[in-house]
């Protein structure tokens, strides 16, 4: 069984901060940022592609709940969104889970996206691969 699962069943400890019918939020352990928290669905499932609209909804306004609680009790202004869905995305978890990560000046943690310059042929191609 998973962690997250065992937090779920109480066969371990979890720093609850919210709930509903569909998802919990925990604090992270690991706390990258003070306020580090996980949003994570009370059915297992493994990464994003196998979660229902149902849940969808819940995690989003989960995020948006623990963000906006986050501001007012730390006065954090700036998040990191983040989910690794598969190993190769740096999923280590195999139970679906949104991070979010309270952004403060010179906190160190990166976000790391390399640039470079868009080739919109690719981008047209792809827009039309994925509208049909």
């Amino acid at each position: 069984m998973c962690v997250f699962c065992k937090i779920l069943n109480g066969e371990i400890p979890g720093s609850k901060i919210y709930e509903d019918d569909y998802c919990i939020a925990i604090l992270d352990i690991s706390q990258t940022t003070k306020g580090h928290t996980l949003v994570v669905p009370k059915r297992h499932v493994e990464n994003v592609f196998d979660l229902n609209k149902d849940e969808c909804a819940a995690i989003m306004e989960a995020c948006v709940y623990v963000s906006n609680k986050l501001k007012d009790k730390l006065g954090v202004e700036n998040i990191n969104l983040l989910n690794n869905s598969g190993s190769l995305a740096g999923q280590v978890v195999m139970h679906f889970h949104m991070h979010i990560i309270p952004r403060y000046e010179n906190d160190e943690f990166k976000v790391i996206q390399p640039s470079h310059e868009p080739d919109f042929n690719e981008l047209d191609k792809l827009k039309d691969l994925l509208n049909n």
